[in-house]
């Protein structure tokens, strides 16, 4: 196999040297448009067409090319040209991992894009340039972890690709929304998602397929099936070879260097980090180089080389550190309080712990800061209604005084003021409905909060400090999801799924593994399909504690989403003790306690229905499966989506 990696690498640098050739020809005759062209226009599409082409290979020559295409642009008035500009100002700052002034830069772009599709909103070039533009901020909410955002834009992007039957931008959204979805460990869609974008590619002849090949592979190899990853490994070298994408390469070898790990061949997987980092530190990609000195550094922790593997952890936090990307930073400062642990050097040990915890807080708080500021905005929303209802009762007022003086009108000035009531009283009980529920919410999530600090509580006496510390650690991710999405009514199912899928992690934890379980979502359920915040979770920890808890050996909790009927179905079965044993060992019991879930949902199910006109029931059953007991929760919601 050594032989091999020669032949890759010579390989790379002929196939590297070709498209250099080609690039050189395009680039000389675009700077001869530049020079030679007086038309400002021709010049600056010139200019942004150079910004663009250097974009993977030198970001530099990028923020050149499109500074002189602003300049220009912003002499001539020509929006068109100062858009994109500024688009591809923050695709290079997205390559240096400049994070915050890509978004400021890529924000200007959407915006003058934006102006000119409402002037012109069949104009399918501003769509996709606008599409593009979407695409780019989105890249950027993926890399920081904001993957809500990062689907939202990515969406934006897709839906004007696809008015514009633009094929190749449509497969490269599909594959993005893809890795949104891996990245937040829902490998089926992602799946799903990589596949559309293949068989897009494959119809089209996109170079691009090898990036999702790529991508595919990953998924494979982290579900353990490293024989059909290796496979996608290969065929997507053979297209990003050939079209000389820098960072697929990169991204290749890195991945290639996992795969060599997981084998046990750490010389293959030593060599595989090592010219991924050169192709990062060429293009000047510190977010990459980053994740591949991590990887080199817990290469060498594995291997007892301390010394190694310290200063791989080290560059990859100083790399973390001057891009901001906070969840790089925040392993690369535990791998280091680790190393030095286990150096014998716990005065670092600590520092670095503390800097890890300190990253951690960070982004916890940057996450509430998100928060404060909708909630701000929600208040200002609520002072302007309120300004509002002021002046429609003032012009009720009006109303009636005008009806007095004009007599002869009276009978048609009663009849509008009638039918503006009706539509006025129809609103309020719709404002009315919205309210309750966000109130009974808000009676949910100190209810679940005191549960979980309940178990913490629980899990310090039985473990001890160093295991609550872990279970701490999951409970803040699983706390900052829940506010997440604490202030809307609706959550993507998706999301619901995830806080799920932390919340029995914890629960597994603190039992010693005393269950397992299993989160299902069929072919049926929509991406942007939602439900109520916190509506599943108490029936599933009514299954462990009253179902798993007192029984005697292993259990099993099954969490289904499904769509039947036009109805979403969601199910929480598992094969405790059942209702009857349940309410037996309750009434012998002497804790006094008053459950308020439940009675919390029914209300919330029958403000739903008189929201949505649908129905939405709750049915709890006895099991008896192969003569065991058990219980199962059917949850039955009218279908909405997540705006």
């Amino acid at each position: 196999m050594k032989s091999n990696i020669h032949i890759l690498t010579t390989v790379l640098a002929i196939s590297a040297s070709g498209l250099v050739q080609s690039q050189h020809t395009a680039a000389d005759s675009l700077k001869r448009i530049v020079r030679d062209t007086k038309v400002d226009t021709v010049r600056i599409n010139a200019y942004n067409h150079l910004a663009n082409f250097y974009r993977e290979s030198n970001p530099d020559s990028t923020l050149f090319f499109a500074a002189e295409a602003q300049r220009l642009a912003q002499s001539s008035d020509y929006d068109f040209g100062l858009a994109s500009a500024y688009q591809n100002q923050g695709n290079a700052m997205i390559i240096s991992g400049e994070y915050k002034k890509a978004l400021a830069v890529i924000g200007q772009s959407q915006q003058l894009f934006e102006d000119l599709l409402s002037d012109d909103t069949r104009n399918n070039t501003v769509k996709n340039a606008l599409g593009r533009a979407y695409a780019s901020s989105a890249v950027v909410f993926s890399e920081e972890s904001d993957y809500a955002r990062a689907l939202a834009d990515y969406q934006k992007a897709l839906t004007l690709f696809t008015q514009t039957a633009n094929k190749p931008m449509m497969s490269r959204a599909y594959n993005n929304i893809g890795i949104v979805y891996k990245s937040q460990g829902n490998q089926n869609k992602a799946l799903e998602y990589l596949q559309k974008a293949f068989a897009l590619q494959q119809e089209t002849g996109e170079q691009s397929a090898g990036v999702t090949l790529l991508n595919i592979g990953t998924i494979f190899f982290e579900k353990g099936e490293t024989e059909k990853a290796r496979n996608h490994y290969d065929r997507a070298q053979s297209i990003l070879v050939d079209s000389g994408n820098q960072r697929g390469i990169g991204l290749l070898h890195n991945q290639l260097g996992d795969y060599y790990r997981k084998l046990g061949n750490l010389a293959k997987a030593d060599f595989e980090y090592q010219e991924s980092i050169k192709i990062y530190e060429a293009m000047g990609n510190k977010f990459g180089a980053s994740l591949a000195y991590f990887n080199l550094g817990l290469l060498y922790r594995d291997q007892n080389q301390p010394e190694k593997a310290l200063g791989f952890a080290q560059k990859s936090l100083e790399y973390a550190t001057s891009i901001n990307a906070l969840n790089q930073q925040y392993h690369a400062e535990e791998l280091l309080s680790g190393l030095f642990e286990d150096a014998g050097q716990p005065g670092k040990a600590l520092e670095f712990y503390k800097k890890y915890i300190a990253s951690r807080d960070k982004i916890i708080n940057e996450e509430n800061t998100r928060k404060f500021a909708l909630a701000e905005m929600n208040f200002e929303y609520q002072k302007k209604e309120a300004l509002l209802k002021e002046q429609n009762k003032r012009q009720t007022q009006l109303i009636l005084l005008s009806a007095l003086v004009l007599l002869l009108l009276i009978g048609l000035i009663v009849a509008i003021y009638n039918r503006r009531q009706v539509k006025r009283r129809l609103t309020l009980q719709k404002e009315v409905a919205e309210y309750e529920q966000k109130a009974l919410h808000l009676q949910m999530n100190p209810h679940f909060v005191f549960n979980c600090l309940g178990s913490i509580s629980s899990f310090i006496v039985q473990n001890g400090t160093d295991s609550a510390l872990r279970y701490l650690s999951k409970f803040s991710k699983l706390m900052r999801l829940t506010l997440e999405y604490s202030k809307g009514s609706l959550i993507p199912i998706d999301k619901e799924i995830e806080s799920l899928q932390n919340y029995l992690e914890l629960e597994q934890l603190r039992f010693h593994n005393k269950f397992d379980f299993e989160i299902r979502s069929s072919e049926k359920v929509e991406f942007n399909m939602g439900l109520p915040p916190l509506l599943v979770q108490p029936f599933v920890e009514n299954a462990i504690l009253h179902g798993m808890v007192p029984k005697e050996g292993f259990g099993h909790i099954l969490v289904d989403f499904d769509v039947e009927n036009g109805q979403l179905l969601c199910t929480i079965k598992d094969d405790g003790i059942g209702i009857a044993q349940s309410q037996s060992l309750k009434e012998n019991s002497m804790t006094a306690h008053k459950s308020m879930a439940l009675e919390i949902t029914k209300k919330r199910l029958e403000i739903m229905e008189s929201k949505t006109a649908k129905s939405a029931q709750i049915d709890i059953s006895e099991t008896n499966d192969y003569g065991k007991p058990g219980t199962k929760v059917v949850l039955r919601l009218p279908v909405q989506y997540v705006s």
